[in-house]
């Protein structure tokens, strides 16, 4: 399986798990819990394969960067949480990081 398809579904799942750690409340509640555990099981796991084909500065801060943008996304939805101007600019320099970064890792690999 290619190294971003494991990266994607790292996120998924670490997204999913965070969003279960929030409805387990404080793992006081079984389901949730169980699959806060499931979760971040098949998200490192899965981001532990993508590694064997991706560099790690750039796995990382997809991951990161993808799963907190993300988790911001399902806060607001989910939660109500506050989207404002901080909010934007905070997920766009996260983006852009992220876009720097494999910028960085494709010219090196070319030279």
């Amino acid at each position: 399986m290619n190294g971003y398809l494991f990266l994607m579904l790292s996120i998924v799942s670490e997204v999913f798990a965070t969003t279960m750690l929030k409805y387990s409340e404080g793992f006081t509640i079984l389901g949730p819990s169980i699959a806060v555990a499931i979760g971040y099981g098949i998200s490192f796991y899965s981001l532990s394969l993508c590694l064997k084909t991706l560099p790690l500065s750039l796995a990382y801060a997809v991951w990161s960067g993808i799963g907190t943008a993300l988790t911001v996304i399902v806060g607001i939805v989910l939660w109500g949480d506050v989207f404002n101007l901080y909010s934007a600019i905070g997920i766009t320099l996260i983006i852009g990081g992220v876009i720097l970064l494999n910028q960085g890792n494709e010219n090196n690999a070319t030279t």
